[in-house]
């Protein structure tokens, strides 16, 4: 019962994790990155697709992304998805291959995407806080039902407290690595 409880605590925690992550990824640093278009979609025919399956996304230096469509009539309607997206992006066409160049951040922008980055950070702690709370809540349920003992209710707290402590920290690691990699230029 108890490790059946931390252990679903430990992988929503873990997903808790791995989502901060994932949105991290799509703020722009000021280096190319192909994450920075990925979660875009595109009609495609009439279903709406992610870019990543119908062109090819390249860094081809620093500040620069290249998108080559598979298709040439997928062209504008890439360069279209990319302007909407409203990432500040300009893409520039050259026959088949897009190019999608990254200006330079100010200090002051890179100050806001800091700001934003601890904001989500927080959120990501709140997350692993309230699968915290769930499991602590499903403890109390088993100790009222008499399915363990107040030792076992005791020592089980501690170690939920544990692994919170464990993901929270793994926030901050994701937090303070974006962070970095965002002031650094």
């Amino acid at each position: 019962m108890i490790t059946e409880i931390k252990a679903d605590a430990a992988d929503r925690m873990g997903k808790s994790v791995q989502a901060l992550a994932q949105t991290l990824k799509k703020l722009r640093t000021g280096r190319a990155h192909p994450s920075l278009v990925d979660h875009l979609t595109v009609d495609y025919y009439g279903a709406e697709v992610p870019l990543s399956q119908v062109a090819n996304i390249a860094v081809e230096d620093a500040r620069t992304l290249s998108i080559t469509p598979w298709e040439k009539n997928m062209v504008p309607v890439i360069e279209k998805a990319i302007i909407n997206a409203n990432l500040g992006l300009n893409p520039n066409t050259a026959g088949t291959v897009i190019r999608v160049p990254l200006p330079p951040l100010t200090e002051e922008r890179r100050r806001d995407l800091a700001r934003l980055v601890k904001q989500e950070a927080e959120q990501g702690k709140v997350a692993v806080r309230n699968v915290r709370r769930d499991a602590l809540n499903d403890l109390r349920d088993a100790l009222k039902e008499k399915m363990i003992n107040e030792d076992e209710h005791r020592q089980a707290e501690t170690q939920i407290q544990e692994l919170t402590d464990k993901y929270v920290a793994q926030v901050d690691q994701v937090s303070d690595e974006k962070q970095k990699e965002i002031m650094d230029f």
